[in-house]
């Protein structure tokens, strides 16, 4: 990441927990927003979901996606790592149950169904304010 440490520290503090955020993706030209529970480590952010709902099938023909949370707007890219269960994801699927441990258990999610997948959205750029102080921030 080319930029200022404070900058990572605040977003860790914001959202290295479970965070809701805004998620847009766009399909044929026409924009789609709604609020996800989401995780952020090392430039990313991380949701469960459905690999067969409409923001997955929107990711899939065209990866470019928007976020918003906690005077936070950034761009990234949405990539589908696949079924939460799978051996690859055991490590950020872990950090996933920490984060959202008041609710991940309540019935919403089916980890037996390979279609409960985590998204991630590896960022490219984006501005944080805080305190009066902006961070323009690029993501490589």
């Amino acid at each position: 990441m080319n930029w200022n440490p404070e900058a990572e520290a605040i977003l860790q503090e914001r959202f290295g927990k479970d965070s809701i955020i805004a998620l847009a993706t766009v399909e044929d030209g026409i924009p789609s927003v709604r609020n996800v529970n989401a995780y952020y480590e090392d430039g990313a952010f991380y949701i469960i979901t459905y690999g067969l709902s409409g923001k997955m099938q929107q990711i899939a023909k065209n990866p470019t996606v928007a976020i918003a949370g906690d005077w936070f707007t950034a761009h990234g890219t949405g990539v589908n790592l696949g079924y939460f269960g799978k051996a690859e994801n055991a490590e950020i699927a872990e950090k996933l149950r920490k984060a959202f441990a008041e609710w991940i258990d309540n019935g919403h999610n089916n980890f037996q169904d390979e279609n409960t997948c985590i998204l991630c959205i590896r960022l490219t750029d984006g501005l944080l304010l805080s305190h009066g102080t902006r961070y323009d921030i690029q993501f490589s």
